[in-house]
């Protein structure tokens, strides 16, 4: 039977917390010994390390065939606000995102239902024509298994088609909660969770890193939490592919889950879901406090309950803002290292595969 003791004894001596461990430490009220004992863990990984990168974001199309109901971003091709970027406009961004220092283009869109497949390839190489060093993170998997769909090729064959177009990882979004009865209630078009671990396996045998998400605070329960979690950690296991996990704190404005503002996380939600991920998923690295959605002060504080890296200077998010995020469209580097400083840690710049850049 799990207990606050047992835990931590795992903790101490290295071993691995069960999904009954889990769902324990979010039915805990001790937040301060769950996140002293998620501080002790990713110290041991991380030491007082906190990583961030200069990027930006490219939101290229907010045009979608799906209708989730937790998403403010998306829009018919013919309803106000609709957009899709040319590829002289995406060119100039990531210009310009270049002039800044970045060294990551972090590209995703809608499931546009017009745009052939060589559309995505000749983006990817737009923007990597500006430099071959400019790491391209672009496509969620729900992307990939759309492209699958409309080009009449495999997984893999797209995955393949894309890597020599100048893809270099893949972030990871869409995965959304695995648990089919939630994911039905609010994205019921969207790929199930079995076909988003297959599609992120796929690509990782294919020599593409990514990263991995949960979007909580809606209407899972604390069970729905602990078997995506276990299922992360079971690819993880497989794979070794993902780099990050990134929890991903619900904004209910403007969305169809109409509940009112009673469904968004609190900042004590946040932090126990942050130090539970970095106990249980003991195979990553790396935890993320996602700033966009957290907001400056709770993902500060969160680097004393697990999380190792910030993300980046992102520039101009769109998908979170379009839900009611109330935190700024980008931050600077100054910004950034004052956050981890005050925070009593020591900043370091990566790049997209987590190797140090500078040390301040």
């Amino acid at each position: 039977m799990s207990s606050l003791a047992a835990i931590a004894a795992k903790v101490r001596d290295g071993a691995r917390l069960s999904d009954a461990d889990a769902l324990f430490l979010f039915e805990s009220e001790d937040l301060l010994e769950i996140g002293e004992l998620a501080a002790y863990a990713n110290a041991r990984k991380n030491g007082r390390r906190v990583f961030y990168n200069v990027n930006r974001h490219i939101n290229y199309s907010n045009i979608c065939a799906n209708r989730c109901r937790f998403c403010a971003f998306r829009r018919d091709s013919a309803e106000a606000g609709g957009y899709l970027l040319g590829l002289e406009e995406i060119r100039s961004r990531a210009e310009e995102a270049l002039r800044q220092g970045a060294t990551e283009i972090h590209m995703v869109g809608g499931l546009h239902p017009e745009l052939p497949f060589p559309f995505y390839g000749e983006m990817l190489r737009t923007v990597k024509a500006l430099s071959t060093d400019l790491h391209l993170k672009a496509f969620t998997a729900v992307e990939i298994d759309h492209f699958s769909r409309i080009s009449g090729l495999s997984v893999r064959e797209v995955l393949l088609s894309l890597r020599e177009s100048g893809l270099d990882s893949l972030p990871g979004g869409g995965a959304e909660i695995f648990a089919p009865s939630v994911r039905t209630e609010i994205c019921a078009e969207k790929i199930s969770g079995d076909r988003w671990l297959q599609v992120m396996e796929e690509a990782h045998g294919c020599g593409l890193r990514s990263n991995a998400t949960m979007l909580y605070g809606h209407l899972e329960n604390f069970s729905d939490r602990v078997d995506h979690l276990a299922r992360l950690r079971d690819l993880q296991d497989r794979t070794g592919g993902f780099q990050a996990f990134i929890p991903l704190s619900f904004q209910p404005g403007n969305t169809s889950l109409q509940f009112g503002r009673e469904l968004r996380s609190g900042g004590v939600d946040d932090l126990k879901t942050i130090a539970v991920a970095r106990l249980y998923l003991d195979n990553f690295s790396n935890i993320k406090a996602y700033w966009v959605l957290l907001g400056e002060k709770i993902a500060q504080v969160a680097l004393a309950f697990g999380a190792n890296d910030l993300d980046g200077t992102v520039v101009d998010e769109r998908i979170g803002h379009e839900a009611g995020a109330e935190s700024p469209r980008g931050m600077t580097r100054g910004e950034i290292l004052r956050l981890i400083r005050r925070a009593g840690r020591e900043p370091v710049e990566r790049d997209s595969l987590y190797r140090e850049i500078r040390r301040h």
